[in-house]
């Protein structure tokens, strides 16, 4: 099966629709994750399927504001209700916040390549997060736990800089209670009456959890962040082909034509947000780029 064919996605994007132009959806809640950080729900107002895959975004337009690009933060069984999370620290992150339920966003999209989970059927999977990197590995954590069977041990190690920058505390908490989950949280600074582990996330991949030879990986969070972490899954013994990254960058149109993008030869809303790192180790060597 090809990356792109996976069946854990409610469906597949429409080549027949008009990529660039916004589907109206509904806000139907807002809620605070963080002091700066916020999810969204929206339900779609034509009535149709949601569509997307673990691992895409959309672009989410606020009418008379802009547009910005936002990873798919929810489950993707669950073909009725769209949710995002992000910060809010942008003209355009900060109109979404404001919103309230009832009001019309646009929604571009599912753009972008996915979490490939098809390739790890029979193998241990570890995902590893970083402050709100989280975000983008929650459908894909989702999808393996829909399908359990079909997955070895399930590692799931999360960093963030203090206690009160967790994300999705509560959930992680329910995922900890599950005793065919392994869940790891540290913080960087320990501060308030914070009693668990301190460090940074990738000693977390000293811990176990998983069998290396028999693994898929898979890491989102600050660029430096997952250099450390692909570094550390290397030396625990994973291959690169099997550590897989969701890069960042601006991205405006969605459809790899604008350029804001480009990151050497790859248009990053078209051929990513997701790599498998063999493929883009050259290019994070590379300064500035």
């Amino acid at each position: 099966m090809k990356q792109n064919d996976q069946k854990h996605e409610c469906s597949c994007y429409s080549g027949g629709e008009d990529p660039m132009h916004p589907r109206p959806f509904k806000v139907l809640e807002i809620w605070k994750e963080l002091s700066d950080t916020f999810s969204m729900s929206l339900v779609p107002e034509d009535g149709k399927p949601i569509v997307f895959a673990p691992g895409q975004f959309n672009m989410l337009y606020v009418f008379g504001v802009g547009e910005v690009p936002i990873s798919v933060s929810g489950d993707p069984t669950n073909c009725s209700v769209l949710v995002h999370t992000t910060r809010a620290v942008g003209n355009v992150s900060k109109a979404l916040d404001a919103l309230k339920a009832g009001m019309t966003v646009g929604v571009r999209g599912p753009f972008g390549s996915q979490w490939p989970l098809d390739v790890a059927e029979g193998m241990d999977l570890v995902f590893v997060a970083g402050g709100i990197g989280l975000a983008p590995l929650r459908p894909v954590i989702y999808a393996a736990l829909a399908e359990r069977h079909k997955y070895g041990n399930i590692a799931v190690l999360y960093g963030a800089r203090t206690p009160e920058d967790i994300l999705y505390s509560k959930e992680l908490l329910r995922w900890k209670s599950r005793f065919d989950l392994d869940v790891q949280v540290t913080v960087d600074r320990a501060t308030g009456n914070w009693q668990g582990r301190v460090g940074f996330v990738n000693k977390l991949i000293s811990l176990g959890g998983f069998d290396p030879n028999n693994s898929v990986a898979y890491t989102c969070g600050p660029e430096m962040m997952m250099m450390n972490v692909v570094k550390s899954l290397h030396e625990r013994g994973i291959p690169h082909e099997r550590i897989y990254l969701s890069m960042e960058r601006n991205m405006k149109c969605g459809v790899g034509f604008c350029g804001h993008c480009q990151w050497g030869s790859s248009f990053i809303c078209r051929d990513g947000p997701v790599y498998s790192y063999d493929k883009i180790a050259a290019a994070l060597s590379v300064e500035e780029l």
